[in-house]
């Protein structure tokens, strides 16, 4: 069966170049997402996270795609760095949770935000995956709007104490260390972001919220923390400025996603193609019938919509990476992020309901290939940012900041 991956790839080696480096990466990519395909479908089946997804990555080198060299990473710009998780959104979002989260909300707001101090004890262990991240922004209450989060912290000696609750938090009970954000306690602004270890008495795991309609192979958990202590040093950026790194994580994680998304439709595609040209109904295969034809018609053009969405908005990302103090730079990357985020993983689930359709009844057991995406790329349309909320933010971006509905 052709590999629409190497496709893709060979189609950005034509058009931008990839160099010997960054194809190496994609080839160790690709023998990590197959690797990972016999574990990911037995954990699936039994409905459990999938530890061997960080596993394989370690031995891969593959923990730290966007880390700087000097860091011990892979140093790869956004685009390689969607191409990888492009690749890997082949096995499932359930790959793709654990290593978004890990490298785009966590790795690189350390990246972007921290001090050498941090970068140097931080980034290298990272890149090996000896710190696996999680990003704790979401609350019981506190979802698409981040300024309402109830957690808060105190000053205590050299350092700070947290309170609160997080919830539906990716990597939440396997991290060794969450960026969390938190407003001083008994005031209404002022977020700040804190790197927490979660090896510490005051943070525990409440429940792993096993309960989900899929992402069973993800790590999702309710986190509370009673008097957690993060020392000075591990305040991330300026104390009061946390909104300023949690958006821009966000805006690293929605390419992230999004490529993903890409992997989830080529896989659609891969395994509708083997199905419909193989299983024969009414005497003939039913590849044959033109209603058959509609849903691979749709999903090929899905992905082929969807891929240079996605890759546009990775080149811009690398373009601001280049010119970081380019405001206008920012503004075109952050709204080609919510338009690719918000376009692909609306097209992945679509894609993911016409592959079941084209594979009838079997189609709707978790043992055949294609139900795992359908159950999980409804996630993609509500985390790193809703539907609704992209819209927003595309259409702001339309019609200016004055139009913001959500200020």
């Amino acid at each position: 069966m052709e590999r629409l991956f190497q496709s893709s790839m060979d189609e950005v080696d034509r058009l931008v170049g990839l160099d010997d480096e960054e194809k190496q990466l994609l080839q160790d990519a690709d023998a990590a997402a197959d690797e990972l395909l016999v574990s990911e479908f037995e954990k699936y089946v039994e409905r459990k996270y999938n530890p061997e997804i960080a596993n394989v990555l370690r031995r891969h080198n593959l923990m730290g795609v966007p880390i700087d060299k000097e860091h011990g990473g892979r140093g790869a710009r956004q685009l390689v760095e969607a191409l990888f998780l492009e690749r890997m959104g082949q096995t499932g979002m359930g790959v793709i949770t654990l290593a978004d989260v890990h490298m785009c909300l966590g790795s690189l707001a350390v990246q972007d935000w921290g001090n050498e101090e941090q970068k140097a004890r931080y980034l290298p262990a990272a890149a090996k995956g000896d710190v696996l991240f999680a990003y704790g922004l979401t609350e019981p209450e506190a979802g698409s709007d981040p300024g309402s989060l109830k957690t808060s912290y105190a000053r205590d000696g050299d350092g700070f104490r947290l309170s609160g609750s997080k919830y539906l938090i990716s990597n939440g009970s396997v991290a060794t260390n969450m960026l969390v954000f938190a407003r001083p306690e008994g005031a209404a602004r002022g977020v700040t972001a804190f790197l927490v270890d979660t090896k510490q008495e005051g943070f525990k795991v409440d429940m792993r919220l096993e309960e989900k309609m899929g992402l069973f192979t993800s790590d999702t958990s309710l986190i509370s923390l009673d008097g957690a202590f993060v020392p000075r040093e591990d305040v991330l950026g300026e104390e009061g400025k946390g909104l300023s790194v949690a958006y821009s994580a966000l805006l690293n994680g929605r390419i992230g996603i999004a490529s993903g998304c890409l992997g989830v439709m080529e896989d659609c595609l891969n395994q509708v193609r083997e199905r419909v040209t193989s299983r024969v109904q009414h005497g003939k295969e039913i590849a044959r019938h033109q209603l058959i034809q509609k849903h691979v018609a749709y999903i090929e053009s899905s992905l082929e919509a969807c891929r240079w969405l996605v890759y546009r908005a990775a080149m811009k990302k690398d373009e601001y990476e280049k010119s970081p103090g380019t405001l206008s730079v920012r503004t075109d990357g952050d709204r080609l992020s919510a338009v690719a985020k918000y376009v692909s993983s609306r097209c992945a689930f679509e894609s993911a309901d016409r592959a079941v359709q084209c594979f009838g009844g079997f189609g709707y057991s978790i043992m055949s290939p294609v139900a795992k995406h359908f159950l999980d790329s409804r996630v993609a349309r509500i985390y790193e940012g809703t539907d609704e909320i992209m819209e927003l933010k595309i259409a702001s971006s339309v019609l200016g900041r004055g139009f913001e509905a959500y200020r």
